[in-house]
């Protein structure tokens, strides 16, 4: 029997539990109010689509910035933040997602064209176990279902909220990262 198996046989011997993204956390948009102007020579740095689009964890080591007042109201991203495309031009490239997987006291803003899910209890997850989960096939498909449109197709936040997800327990997840980051490395 593998280390996986066993875990799962201890922590969860009746299955792994399964909630609605409705109801383990909130959507939230990315920058608003912004013009052309507030990205030349900005004060902060913000995340591209392409950014949440081509990567599992979110890359910090980026030059965009944006311009933040001192009493502007923006969302910031945080730790365990689940970021998403918003929209593509087929239904299959929509709702792309990256996770911040580093703790950072410098402030981030996400781009206007993605957006992102908090989890109300921090705790819950891994976020190196969730870059994994919502890319994997499953939930892939289920996040495609939630787009609609002709000519650009845009993610659904009401129908985001029905997307369906596992909670394995905090051992399980450890155990499934370190298998997928060997992977990983193979890539």
């Amino acid at each position: 029997m593998s280390k996986l198996q066993e875990l799962i046989q201890q922590y969860c011997p009746d299955g792994v539990e399964y909630k609605n993204l409705g109801e383990l956390g909130e959507f939230y948009g990315g920058l608003s109010g912004k013009s052309k102007d507030d990205f030349k020579n900005g004060n902060a740095k913000f995340i591209t689509y392409m950014n949440v689009y081509s990567n599992l964890r979110l890359n910090l080591n980026v030059e965009e910035r944006v311009r933040i007042g001192e009493n502007e109201r923006q969302r910031t991203i945080e730790y365990g933040d689940v970021l998403f495309t918003g929209s593509s031009e087929t239904p299959d490239e929509c709702g792309f997602s990256s996770v911040l997987c580093d703790k950072t006291n410098e402030k981030l803003y996400l781009n206007s064209f993605s957006f992102g899910f908090r989890f109300n209890d921090k705790d819950l997850f891994n976020p190196e176990f969730t870059k994994y989960l919502f890319r994997s096939d499953e939930l892939r498909k289920q996040i495609s279902r939630t787009a609609s449109g002709v000519t650009r197709f845009n993610v659904s936040k009401e129908k985001m909220k029905r997307v369906t997800i596992p909670i394995p327990p905090l051992p399980v997840q450890d155990e499934i990262v370190k298998i997928l980051d060997r992977f990983a490395e193979y890539a």
